[in-house]
């Protein structure tokens, strides 16, 4: 399958990218960006030079995905959703050496207008609520709402949220009524036990 670029979009010399991948008008990728297979770009994304992006990875409209930050495969980043690479920013003050790596695992939802602090991991099948602002590590499969983000509950790889409480000192299983995936919550770990 080809990869389609616009022609108002600019991706430069060495750039790296999969078969299939789309990529809309006005975006701009980086020289050194490495790019899975499959993976959409919206309208105005940004792609810095030291990001890796995995295969099937959809990136909405207005997103910047600056240096040091890695997104796995499936990872789906709303309109407008931020990321950033220096936790205490000054425009007098050099800090690229103090670039902090974020990591954003298999199959996470990123809300629309969500903000993703610098030297932060969002687990696998998390999903974060549009306009969240997420400081804090992420557990797989948390959902995540609010700022600074608080846990509301627990999605499944499917996006539809399961019936468990955040925490339990018994082992607790709930089932996606779409899927029939199996998933097991132990303490405040949630693990996906059969699909």
């Amino acid at each position: 399958m080809a990869t389609t670029i616009h022609p108002s979009a600019i991706v430069d010399e060495g750039a790296q990218l999969g078969d299939g991948c789309r990529v809309w008008h006005f975006v701009h990728i980086s020289a050194g960006a490495r790019i899975g297979e499959r993976c959409s770009f919206g309208q105005n994304v940004y792609v810095g030079n030291d990001v890796l992006i995995g295969n099937n990875v959809k990136i909405q409209n207005n997103v910047s995905v600056y240096d040091a930050v890695t997104l796995e495969d499936d990872v789906f980043c709303g309109p407008s959703m931020v990321f950033t690479n220096v936790y205490n920013p000054r425009s007098a003050v050099t800090r690229k050496d103090e670039y902090r790596r974020t990591l954003v695992k298999q199959g996470a939802t990123l809300g629309a207008n969500s903000t993703i602090v610098c030297g932060t991991t969002v687990g696998r099948h998390a999903f974060v609520g549009a306009g969240a602002v997420i400081n804090r590590d992420v557990p797989d499969f948390a959902l995540m709402v609010g700022v600074p983000a608080r846990q509301a509950g627990w999605m499944s790889r499917f996006g539809e949220r399961l019936e468990l409480p955040l925490a339990s000192e018994q082992p607790v299983e709930a089932v996606c009524r779409h899927t029939g995936d199996r998933y097991l919550l132990s303490g405040r770990q949630l693990q996906l036990i059969e699909s």
